[in-house]
């Protein structure tokens, strides 16, 4: 039996669906799982910019489940604050998390130009919360972790990953002392989780039981629709938006989100459902960049076998919008068209320009393929705003608006507590974290009541024995 102890203190990830970071001290070790930018209301941003509530340069690893903004964004901004201890991730983890971070750098220094140029933003001399020269300095200190097995962290802590099926190369974390027994001394914690199947990637795992067991909660007070047939409302908006002559707008993100729109798009062709012809663009380097990271053939075993060795985007008229000057002509594409860009909120990037440019016209549509935390621009479309502020001007909102919920992958409700009933040992006390309050109170609540298990939501900045 270990003589140590382990406390959490919840950085981020705690009350809300963004920002997530969970400081684990252990065996005299302080690891940082998640280092994720808050993103959504202006409350949550201007946290961000906040001095980090520990010495940076004091945590001696972090370990990330997965490669999107909510998960790993921050982790420039620690290396700026002084840390400079290795960053442990499966390998498609490494390779995304450089593609997204290099990718949020460039869209936050060209967004502090501009908004120096353009004289909306209330700072005098608006900056970037970091750099590209941050993301350099950052790159160098990710270490790939092979799933399934342990890996020391020192100090007589201990470390494994599985897969957790939310995107490629996402993972659910166990860490322990070493000496403890299987139900002492060890923390889970899920990442965000996929569903019970993924369209394209391996299948979820669940990992060995501990004690106290960090569970997201993103869709914890809901279920996913059951339609036949599939994305039905998507065709139908399509078929409409073409008709009319005008084009499909569809703010996705660009790690996994773009992969699962294309190859609905592809599916819905093949089917008839759309009209075969129409020019499909992916307007999103970073996108693009990502789908070339599914598609590498080292990659293979996060595939599913459906797909394991082929290619699983095949669209004859998939085109590529990487210079700027192609993505401009897309404001106003020549004929109808569906247009994939990120970010999935709206929040930043090259679908902010095409929004500006789109939203007044009716004949377009604008198609949202997954959750929209509160205090975005997808957020507030989704929920019938009229105008919509963008580069420190409203633009009035007459494009058809519709959110299709059946692009998620993140795990509903029933998938999660499914997920928490496979876990032996059986977990002593679940905290229900990357959530909105409603959502993690609701899923506490089934878990309290469908498997007997103590279950909470934390409040920002606690702290707790795990």
């Amino acid at each position: 039996m270990s003589t140590q102890h382990m406390t959490l203190t919840f950085l981020g990830g705690a009350g809300t669906v963004t920002g997530s970071k969970f400081l684990l001290t252990a065996g005299g070790k302080r690891i940082l799982v998640d280092a994720g930018l808050f993103q959504g209301r202006k409350r949550l941003r201007e946290l961000n910019w906040e001095r980090f509530p520990t010495n940076p340069a004091s945590l001696d690893a972090i370990v990330l489940t997965h490669a999107h903004m909510d998960h790993c964004g921050y982790l420039p901004s620690l290396v700026k604050q002084g840390f400079n201890g290795p960053v442990l991730a499966t390998e498609g983890t490494c390779r995304l998390a450089a593609i997204v971070l290099r990718d949020a750098a460039h869209v936050q220094e060209t967004e502090a130009a501009d908004a120096a140029r353009g004289g909306y933003s209330r700072h005098e001399s608006p900056q970037p919360l970091y750099t590209t020269d941050d993301v350099e300095r950052t790159l160098p200190l990710f270490r790939a972790v092979p799933i399934h097995e342990d890996l020391s962290l020192g100090g007589g802590t201990s470390m494994r990953l599985w897969r957790a099926g939310h995107i490629l190369g996402s993972a659910s974390i166990r860490i322990w002392l070493d000496g403890s027994g299987p139900d002492e001394d060890a923390v889970v914690f899920s990442g965000d989780l996929g569903r019970t199947r993924h369209p394209v990637l391996a299948d979820r795992e669940v990992p060995d039981g501990a004690p106290t067991v960090l569970v997201e909660s993103t869709y914890g007070d809901r279920e996913h629709p059951d339609v036949s047939p599939p994305h039905e409302e998507f065709a139908d908006l399509v078929r409409r938006t073409v008709g009319r002559g005008g084009s499909v707008l569809i703010p996705a993100f660009a790690v996994d989100r773009t992969e699962l729109v294309l190859l609905t798009i592809q599916q819905l062709m093949e089917e008839g459902r759309i009209p075969e012809g129409i020019p499909i663009w992916v307007n999103s380097p970073m996108g693009l960049a990502a789908l070339d990271v599914y598609r590498d053939p080292a990659m293979a075993d996060e595939i599913g076998p459906e797909f394991r060795g082929r290619d699983f985007v095949d669209l004859p008229t998939l085109r590529e919008a990487r210079a700027t000057e192609a993505s401009i002509a897309l404001n106003n594409p020549d004929r109808p068209s569906i247009i994939v860009s990120s970010s999935g909120m709206a929040t930043g990037g090259r679908i902010v320009h095409h929004l500006e440019h789109m939203l007044p016209d009716p004949r377009n549509a604008v198609v949202f393929t997954g959750y929209q935390a509160e205090g975005t621009r997808g957020r507030a479309l989704v929920d019938g705003a009229s105008e919509l502020k963008m580069y420190g001007r409203y633009v009035p909102v007459r494009a058809e608006v519709l959110q299709d919920s059946e692009f998620s992958v993140h795990a509903d409700a029933s998938e999660l507590v499914d997920w928490l009933r496979a876990m032996n040992p059986r977990p002593r006390t679940v905290h229900c974290v990357h959530g909105e309050p409603d959502s993690a109170s609701a899923l506490a609540r089934r878990i309290r009541d469908e498997l007997d298990i103590t279950a909470v939501v934390p409040a920002m900045d606690e702290v707790v024995r795990a």
